[in-house]
């Protein structure tokens, strides 16, 4: 991974940033990151919170469909879809994106999140609007 993909991450997006996801690998075939079950990002009964689960999910599609893009492109999310299968209590999440569909106007891209047993807790796709 070079340092400015991994930057989209950490710098390009400071919501990713204040939630603490960390970057494992961005590229254009696979985009890998990660969230650590923390109290203060839970709901009742200390279950992490969809919404946090969707941004992580939102960021490594974003970040995977930007690896992809032709040198001075941006990208934007115009529709995004997450089903939920199981809750997280602890450890951590894992998001794996991958694209569907690249194009030039739009990306697709499906992202996989796994709790540290390696079971499929939720399940994002999403479309990504190409910005010359």
């Amino acid at each position: 991974m070079s340092e400015s993909l991994g930057g989209v991450v950490s710098s390009g997006m400071p919501l990713a940033s204040a939630l603490g996801v960390q970057v494992e690998e961005v590229a254009a075939g696979e985009t890998v990151l990660r969230l650590e079950w923390r109290a203060d990002l839970c709901t009742v009964g200390g279950i992490l919170h969809g919404g946090a689960l969707m941004t992580l999910a939102d960021c490594a599609g974003a970040a995977c469909a930007f690896a992809g893009l032709p040198a001075g492109a941006r990208t934007s999310t115009i529709e995004s879809s997450t089903h939920f299968f199981a809750a997280v209590r602890s450890g951590t999440v894992t998001a794996t994106a991958r694209p569907l569909h690249s194009g030039r106007s739009t990306i697709v891209v499906q992202t996989e999140l796994r709790d540290d047993s390696g079971k499929l807790i939720g399940l994002t796709t999403q479309t990504q609007a190409v910005l010359q």
